[in-house]
């Protein structure tokens, strides 16, 4: 457990911020609040009777001052297109280990191609997309593999029964439209391709009692950054419900709303994960309860094996590549269902 230790968290006041800071404090972390709404932060610290520490990513000395004396820091704020860089490089001036929630694909592949050699030259850990979209499903496909050292593809389907997205969720998601502009991303031969055709819709047949459920293809989310990061995989695609996708980028969809004590709403969600090679198929699947909280436990998780030296790596890594990928999910069995079929 964590023993007292001080946390920043940036972004703390956020929709999934606020999920990261309680189950910190659940696991015996202190977590230190920061972030740039000097009044929001206050309430906040208040509320739980915690230290805030008022920051911006336009003001390096703000983030100086956020992480000092502190552990790691967890970034939950976006866009994070904004806030990755400033707030790795704080974290290389503090020495200390990096983890974010981000599920923008750009900010994903900014912070492996600017920071991995360096963060590797300088044994630094910096840990991106430690959240349901990248880390989940990079787990589950890591452990899918098993005894396999490639694999010919890669497929990760989630079905959500509805996804109301936070103001963060559409805000990072406008940022990363202006950023791709009319293109679309798909991971295929090894290489990343823009695309301008629509996204197919097509069917999957999920585990039961869910069964076959109508998808939008190559719904490219940051596991497609992850996995091929560290897994020899030429071919990783995503798929979503058609439902969710649809509610997502609806205009009119409202945000969560908290059904139970902790915060969550009622949605729920299954991560099905088949990795094939030759002729042979593996699967992993995994479900639980909003997309958002289970974010919390598995950085939280993350965290926890960083700095307690459970790891197989250093620099810009993945999920699957610096945690034993088995043993991390099965961590993880109050907060999701877990099946691996490996055969």
């Amino acid at each position: 457990m964590g023993s007292g230790q001080l946390v920043a968290v940036f972004g703390a006041y956020g929709h999934t911020g606020r999920f990261v800071v309680a189950e910190l404090a659940a696991r015996g972390f202190v977590p230190v609040l920061s972030g740039r709404n000097a009044q929001t932060l206050e309430e906040l610290a208040d509320e739980h009777g915690l230290e805030a520490r008022v920051a911006s990513v336009d003001d390096p000395a703000s983030l100086d001052s956020a992480l000092a004396g502190t552990a790691a820091v967890i970034n939950c704020a976006g866009p994070f297109a904004s806030t990755v860089g400033p707030v790795i490089e704080a974290a290389l001036r503090a020495k200390i280990p990096y983890l974010d929630v981000a599920a923008e694909l750009e900010a994903n592949l900014d912070t492996f191609a600017h920071y991995r050699e360096r963060a590797r030259n300088a044994g630094a850990v910096i840990v991106p997309a430690m959240a349901f979209f990248g880390g989940l499903g990079d787990l589950l496909a890591t452990a899918a593999m098993g005894d396999w050292t490639e694999a010919d593809e890669a497929h990760i389907a989630y079905a959500l029964s509805n996804w109301h997205p936070t103001a963060g969720t559409r805000l990072s998601g406008a940022v990363s439209r202006e950023r791709r502009g009319a293109h679309r991303l798909r991971y295929s031969g090894g290489q990343w391709e823009r695309r301008t055709d629509a996204a197919p819709t097509l069917e999957w047949t999920f585990p039961e009692p869910m069964g076959r459920r109508p998808v939008i293809g190559e719904f490219t989310m940051a596991d497609v950054v992850t996995v091929p990061q560290h897994l020899s995989i030429p071919d990783v695609t995503t798929y979503m419900t058609a439902e969710a996708a649809r509610d997502v980028t609806a205009p009119h969809t409202p945000a969560p709303t908290a059904t139970d004590e902790s915060g969550r709403s009622n949605q729920t969600f299954l991560v099905d994960v088949v990795v094939r090679s030759g002729g042979a198929e593996r699967r992993a699947t995994a479900g639980g309860q909003d997309i958002y909280a289970v974010t919390a436990p598995l950085v939280t998780e993350a965290l926890e094996r960083v700095l307690t030296g459970r790891t197989k790596a250093v620099g810009v890594v993945s999920a699957g590549e610096i945690f034993d990928a088995p043993d991390f999910l099965h961590a993880l069995a109050p907060h999701i269902t877990l099946d691996l079929v490996l055969v």
